[in-house]
């Protein structure tokens, strides 16, 4: 259990870091959230508790695909937001848009022979 609360405190100071520095210097924030740093974790925590090389790559191998469907969300949002539709209805349109574009990933991966 301790191992659970050390991982959790650890990804957390990070996401508090990146929104400390975007706060603060906005396109700094933008490298730092850019940076795959959850995906990094991920991959040392997997490897941590498993050893397995082949369980790494294929995370990493799945994480390269459904990074597609999100990129989506990173141009609708600053245009919705300039548009006037508010912070929260635009979040909310990325998010439902996001949520189909994972769903068709899903559907789409294994008639691409993906295995995800």
């Amino acid at each position: 259990m301790l191992y659970l609360v050390i991982k959790a405190a650890i990804s957390g100071v990070i996401v508090a870091v990146v929104s400390e520095i975007a706060r603060r210097y906005p396109g700094w924030g933008g490298l730092v959230a850019s940076l795959p740093l959850t995906s990094l974790l991920a991959m040392l925590w997997l490897w941590r508790d498993t050893s397995d090389p082949q369980r790494v790559a294929a995370l990493a191998w799945s994480t390269f695909w459904f990074i597609l469907p999100s990129l989506p969300l990173f141009v609708a949002l600053p245009l919705l937001l300039r548009s006037s539709l508010g912070f929260w209805l635009s979040m909310a349109i990325v998010v439902a848009g996001t949520l189909a574009l994972y769903a068709l990933m899903f559907w789409a991966a294994p008639r691409l022979g993906l295995k995800l």
